[in-house]
């Protein structure tokens, strides 16, 4: 049954509420623990039951860590780490040109100078090396270093490990493991095909901060030393809280209490290079989760994407605020180069999807010369427009490199690794939430052929991309700023952890106005002293912007996410208005 009766709101969409049994969960949860109603609605849908409300809503680090030994090859990892740095040997770090592998990198190269050891870093080109460790630059590395440090990249790269004769290897990623690990003395990854999966949920740079607190833990029980004469692992959480956030990683479990302590630490302001990064994005507020993954991971990116592949790590591991605030001026400039970039293939990618159809298990295009630092953007695009994996693909020469972009419930990165497996792609990896690959121009539409099929035997392309899912029903008089701290407690949001989205029925419109080229603002009130302020951003790009704007009177059911405006001192509740329907 519709939620509020609405089959077909202003934008198309059915919304969809609560279940049953999910509302008689949050309405047992409020009266066990005394919590507002709409807090206890998001608990029930994340399954939290009333006993375990308190530690859901103030989630201690020290309580969800694992113990890093737990993972295959951690132990052995760390001690050779430690090992290389008791000896002052030469270590090089071999990263991911993308935030993930900045971080990573970043990580390590922070805790190695805390130690008085300055590493070597490499970040492969895009365009010239692609993806991972290549043989030429294993090679050379190897014949100039001790040790060899694999971070968000290498599980499957077997020439390349191999051709580091002279130097030991340590992988340290979370990228999908085939059944045969390359030759490193370590490969430690939560996605190798003998682990449990337990923690496949952790990005590169999550494992990573394990691996360091393991050898934290081996250089304290080995020379006795203080845990406060260890690199401070907690002021190291705003890399992983970055990492976490731009890698898509679902923001559950241990995840949510590295993000939460991490946007803590980031808060701080003490890490040079986030610093200038914020600044020169304009940030103005604490950080969030939506300024990690909106503002200050596309820049990361950027260097990777379009620009030099190291200038993200470079930033991160800065101890100078002066070289930061250069490299973010960079980094700032080579993002808006990219979005000019983007917003043409983007263009270009969506007219050739529609036309081949959005409503298939793929929502997929190719282009001739589409960059490839910009595909996986599109990509994502195409799958928030489509609501379901979507693959952009940039081709040249003979074949064509891609990125694509999952939805929840569709491992898009095993279904890639199949593909390869039968040889129909040339190469390809990822995880659940995103994958890489390269195919033959000549095999293309049967590679995507098969990549539909394999992707609607998971269940992709059942739930249309129109229906909105809500948590329930509040009321304007209600929506107080104290409510909306209550709910960002059971936060951070983002991948596996949708914000919480509410209606509010039956308001009437007092005035709405059309900001810059594409947004609304509006006010509503329920004729009984409630009343709201919201905000529709791109509402005319969809039907919703005119209808609320020449709304005549009429009363409408309103949809969408609760923030806290502060304007002038003064902090106000707002509504991101989502969708709306007549009431």
């Amino acid at each position: 049954m519709a939620y509020l009766g609405v089959e077909q709101s202003l934008t198309g969409r059915h919304w969809v509420g609560p279940d049953v049994e999910t509302d008689r969960a949050a309405e047992a949860m409020a009266q066990a623990t005394g919590l507002p109603r709409a807090v206890a609605q998001v608990l029930a849908r994340r399954g939290v039951a009333p006993p375990d409300a308190e530690a859901f809503l103030t989630p201690q680090l020290r309580d969800l860590l694992p113990d890093p030994r737990g993972l295959k090859d951690m132990e052995a990892a760390a001690a050779r780490f430690l090992e290389a740095v008791k000896r002052r040997q030469r270590i090089a770090v071999f990263a991911d040109y993308d935030v993930d592998g900045g971080a990573s990198a970043a990580l390590l190269i922070v805790w190695l100078r805390q130690m008085g050891l300055e590493p070597t870093l490499y970040v492969p080109d895009r365009i010239e090396e692609g993806y991972g460790p290549n043989v030429p630059a294993m090679r050379e590395l190897a014949a100039g270093h001790d040790l060899i440090v694999c971070v968000d990249c290498g599980t499957l790269s077997h020439a390349p490990i191999a051709a580091a004769r002279g130097a030991d290897v340590i992988v340290l990623d979370h990228h999908l493991g085939g059944e045969d690990l390359p030759p490193a003395l370590a490969v430690v990854n939560p996605n190798r095909q003998d682990e449990s999966g337990d923690l496949g949920h952790l990005c590169a740079a999550g494992v990573v901060f394990l691996m360091l607190v393991e050898t934290n833990r081996q250089m304290r029980a080995g020379t006795g030393a203080r845990a406060g004469s260890c690199p401070d692992l907690m002021a190291m959480l705003d890399l992983v809280a970055l990492a976490t956030v731009a890698d898509v990683a679902p923001l559950i479990g241990v995840n949510r209490a590295l993000v939460r302590q991490g946007l803590r630490v980031m808060a701080a302001r003490r890490r040079p290079g986030l610093v200038a990064l914020a600044d020169v994005a304009r940030m103005d507020t604490a950080p969030g989760a939506y300024h990690l993954g909106f503002l200050l991971g596309p820049r990361v990116n950027a260097g990777g994407r379009i620009g030099r592949a190291d200038l993200g790590a470079r930033l991160l591991s800065t101890q100078s605020p002066d070289e930061a605030r250069a490299l973010a001026e960079r980094l700032d400039q080579l993002n808006g180069e990219r979005r000019e970039i983007e917003d043409a293939v983007r263009e270009a990618a969506m007219q050739q999807a529609t036309a081949r159809g959005l409503d298939a298990p793929l929502a997929w295009a190719a282009g001739e010369g589409w960059h490839p630092g910009v595909v996986g953007i599109v990509a994502s695009r195409l799958k928030e427009t489509a609501g379901r994996p979507a693959l952009v693909i940039g081709l040249e020469g003979d074949e064509g490199k891609g990125s694509g972009r999952s939805v929840a419930g569709v491992d898009l990165g095993a279904a890639v690794q199949r593909l390869v497996a039968e040889g129909l792609l040339l190469k390809g990896g990822g995880h659940r939430m995103a994958a890489g690959l390269t195919v033959a121009r000549d095999r293309l539409e049967e590679a995507m052929a098969r990549l539909s099929d394999l992707l609607a035997r998971q269940g992709a392309g059942r739930a249309g991309p129109a229906d909105l899912r809500l948590d329930g029903i509040l009321m304007p008089g209600a929506a107080s700023v104290d409510l909306v701290r209550r709910i960002e407690q059971a936060g951070p949001y983002g991948a596996g952890a949708p914000a919480p989205r509410f209606a509010l029925p039956d308001l009437r419109i007092a005035h709405a106005r059309r900001v810059g080229s594409s947004h609304l603002k509006l006010a509503a009130s329920d004729g009984h002293g409630g009343r709201i302020d919201a905000i529709a951003f791109g509402a005319f790009d969809t039907p919703l912007g005119p209808a609320l704007e020449t709304h005549g009177g009429a009363r409408f059911h309103l949809a969408g996410r609760l923030d806290i405006n502060e304007w002038r001192g003064r902090q106000s509740v707002q509504l991101r208005l989502d969708d709306a329907a007549p009431a």
